[in-house]
């Protein structure tokens, strides 16, 4: 079975996130994935399967399987542009949250993902002790969103993994006004087994609503500030995110299972 290891939001290796993806004939048994997924150690592993004209997308952490993961879909896009369907402009994918879309957007590959719903909630002693620092604000969608006013905090923080898995919220999230870009981020989640993840999609789906809100702007260039980094070129629509990135190969291997 080929798998492919690539770098999302990028455009050059050993930066951006990695994603390993394999595309299947049919479904391996879920163990099976999961046991791949942990030999792997990345932050997601994506398995994808055709079905007519989408291509059925499940995400896997070491932690287990999730319902939305940005910088898979965009590196499975790549693998299938690049190596299956390379005269196609546009992947329908079909996942746990619904339909995703990508599409090619001259050198960048635009996905189309639902927006997280965020509720304002307390910052609480827990949040400050676990992330180490205070918010100025905090709310709840699928993950628990921290906003700060410097980017020297957003780099700086050692949070605690141990507490973040006493918070509520799957992964969190913190932000905050980028010196560059228009915001800088760094995403976080040991419930997941996966301590930083180094360029978070799903995570944007929170952070793009609440910057574009806050500035008053659809388009947004979002920075995550992660050791190996990466861009983000975003746009909110209504209830929709478009997360824009590059794409690097890293390699293609087979595996012997």
């Amino acid at each position: 079975m080929k798998q492919y290891i690539v770098d999302a939001f990028t455009d050059e290796v050993f930066h951006g996130n990695q994603a390993a993806i394999c595309i299947l004939d049919q479904w391996l048994p879920e163990d099976l994935m999961m046991n791949i997924t942990r030999e792997n150690n990345f932050s997601e592993t994506a398995f994808a399967v055709r079905e007519g004209n989408k291509y059925h997308l499940r995400w896997f952490t070491p932690g287990g399987e999730i319902d939305l993961c940005g910088h898979a879909t965009l590196a499975c896009a790549y693998v299938l542009f690049r190596f299956y369907i390379p005269d196609a402009d546009k992947i329908v994918f079909s996942t746990l949250s619904g339909d995703l879309i990508v599409s090619r957007n001259g050198d960048l590959l635009e996905m189309e993902f639902p927006a997280y719903r965020l509720k304002k909630v307390p910052v609480t002693q827990a949040m400050i002790d676990a992330i180490g620092a205070v918010p100025t604000e905090a709310y709840m969608g699928r993950d628990l969103l921290c906003v700060f006013d410097h980017a020297d905090t957003i780099r700086n923080l050692t949070p605690d993994m141990d507490k973040l898995l006493k918070l509520d919220g799957l992964l969190l999230q913190v932000t905050a006004p980028g010196e560059t870009t228009d915001s800088i981020s760094r995403s976080f989640a040991p419930k997941l087994n996966v301590t930083e993840d180094p360029v978070c999609g799903s995570g944007h789906c929170h952070i793009v609503p609440y910057w574009a809100e806050r500035l008053g702007k659809e388009n947004i260039v979002a920075y995550q500030a992660s050791r190996r980094g990466g861009i983000l070129y975003c746009r909110m629509s209504g209830d929709k995110v478009f997360l824009a990135g590059k794409a690097a190969l890293f390699s293609e291997c087979e595996l012997y299972v």
